[in-house]
């Protein structure tokens, strides 16, 4: 049914991006911050790991715009190093171990890809609407895959539209992350619109463990994600128009503090964030380790 605003005019859709209804989910406060307050307040000092984040993601991206000839695992590296962002670290000794391990990582990685394998979108921007939300996104890689063996811990693939999106965080994922994860169903949402196909399966490729996390959604299950996208959305308008009117405060903004809050790029204007959790150094978040032997496909 048709959502109707005052005098019976058709409520305009709510727009907005994974992130943004993701944000609003974690922390209102932080929502506030970062979408409404104008100008935001200022940030802390940049982290190391966004900075890693951004390297590998660039580096692949520009790997598959290559010509196929060119798409060798060495290329990779080299494209990895010549993109390394410096942001974060702890000195010169620190982003130099950084960048060799993971110039090891995503040769790695790109040595279990098929480089003749093309891509049907490389940082692609995506866009789908409801009666509610205009929601849009940039996927990492857009796939058209043919039924079989693929990368995916030596899962059989099923054909079609795969959403895959880059991890390079430290922590070890599962397949319910990539199942619950809301940007994923969404983009693959998105895909589906665009293409005018059928997208079902979303792919989480974790670089540190040499993992691919796959999960084939059905259409109850992208349809109670969109549903939950609505919800967070209409919160989101709500809390947008409240703002508008001048409550800026804690009723329509309120802090979800935690251990989280250490991580936080406005910790330093929130006291319950500041209270709740100490300040991470830029580099926290990087892992020392070794580079992981990949599991077998």
């Amino acid at each position: 049914m048709e959502q109707l605003g005052f005098d019976g005019m058709p409520r305009r859709l709510y727009s907005c991006t994974p992130t943004r209804l993701t944000t609003w989910l974690d922390c209102p406060r932080r929502y506030r911050m970062a979408y409404l307050d104008r100008p935001p307040p200022p940030k802390g000092p940049p982290w190391a790991h966004n900075s890693v984040g951004a390297s590998v993601h660039n580096a692949l991206a520009g790997w598959w715009r290559l010509p196929r000839s060119a798409r060798t695992v060495t290329t990779a590296g080299d494209l990895l190093e010549r993109g390394w962002l410096t942001d974060g670290f702890a000195d010169d000794a620190q982003l130099a171990a950084q960048r060799q391990r993971w110039r090891g990582l995503v040769e790695s990685y790109v040595a279990r890809l098929d480089p003749a394998r093309e891509p049907l979108g490389v940082e692609r921007t995506v866009a789908t609407r409801t009666d509610q939300i205009a929601v849009s996104g940039r996927i990492d890689r857009l796939d058209d895959r043919l039924p079989g063996p693929g990368e995916a811990d030596g899962e059989e693939e099923p054909g079609g539209l795969v959403v895959v999106d880059y991890k390079t965080g430290r922590h070890p994922l599962t397949v319910d992350d990539a199942r619950s994860s809301l940007p994923l169903a969404l983009y693959a949402l998105a895909a589906a619109r665009v293409m005018r196909r059928p997208c079902h399966r979303v792919e989480l490729h974790h670089l540190p463990a040499g993992r691919v996390l796959a999960w084939e959604h059905t259409p109850a299950s992208l349809a109670r994600q969109l549903d939950r996208a609505q919800d967070l959305a209409a919160e989101c308008a709500a809390a947008d128009e409240r703002y508008a009117a001048g409550d800026q405060g804690d009723a329509a903004f309120a802090p979800r503090s935690g251990p989280h809050c250490g991580w936080c790029d406005f910790r330093a204007h929130c006291p319950e964030g500041s209270a709740a959790a100490p300040a991470r150094r830029p580099w926290d978040a990087l892992d020392p380790g070794t580079t992981p032997a990949l599991e077998p496909t």
